[in-house]
């Protein structure tokens, strides 16, 4: 597994530290990562188990991730403002329709950067999917680039066990293909998202499907007619990491 390029020097180092303490703590399956562009800004939309989901895509995606995280995070001291955003946060009101966080992912994506989202919204600590909310693929849109759906699993049972070295929890990371979107009407852009969260339930098992498991299990279930996959830049290879 190769350390991102294009990372910060504080996520280079979070990297090398997650990859040398990773076997003591679980045995992570990475799977589809040449799905990633490469290049390019790219929306990862991925399901949301727990608060450590995100530490654990960030390590599995080849190139740094950025996220939204709440802004009291900020408040509590400058020096954790500062490490925030040196690892690729960046505030967001919760609650509220908030401007300049939304301008801002869509400029970190103009710029070529990887924006990390959960359309679900809310932690589900690894029950049943809840139905997507558009802001990831409305965010895509605007800055025009392309949304990989990736379904992470195995978070709540690291939640329990992460301190125990004795019970290494067993985690996956698939990444999908990319898809990029046409702009819509609102009811096109749910549509859209729709689409998306079908892709990362069916890289789930049925149990977990949630709000999707019918639309998968059902004879009718049909692929997208509207956005098209779109080939990653220059895919490459990496090995699949299996602990």
């Amino acid at each position: 597994m190769r350390i991102p390029s294009e990372a910060s020097r504080l996520w280079k180092f979070c990297y090398v530290a997650l990859r040398a303490l990773r076997p003591l703590f679980c045995a992570l399956k990475i799977e589809g990562v040449e799905n990633v562009p490469r290049q390019g800004g790219v929306v990862l939309a991925c399901n949301h188990p727990g608060g450590m989901d995100s530490f654990v895509l960030g390590f599995a995606s080849p190139r740094q991730v950025f996220y939204m995280a709440k802004r009291e995070l900020f408040n509590i001291h400058p020096v954790v403002s500062f490490l925030l955003h040196r690892i690729g946060a960046f505030p967001i009101n919760r609650g509220a329709h908030d401007t300049v966080a939304i301008e801002y992912s869509v400029d970190l994506l103009k710029k070529g950067r990887v924006l990390g989202m959960f359309p679900e919204g809310t932690r589900n600590r690894g029950k049943p999917m809840r139905r997507g909310k558009s802001g990831a693929v409305r965010i895509a849109i605007d800055a025009g680039v392309p949304v990989v759906p990736v379904a992470v699993l195995g978070i709540p049972h690291l939640h329990k066990n992460w301190y125990n070295p004795f019970k290494r929890t067993k985690l996956s990371v698939q990444f999908g293909q990319p898809v990029n979107f046409p702009p819509g009407t609102m009811e096109e852009v749910q549509e859209y998202t729709t689409e998306i969260m079908l892709e990362v339930a069916r890289m789930m098992p049925p149990e977990l499907r949630g709000h999707y498991e019918e639309a998968l299990a059902s004879p009718h279930d049909r692929t997208p007619t509207g956005p098209q996959p779109v080939e990653p830049v220059n895919p490459g290879t990496r090995d699949l990491a299996t602990g």
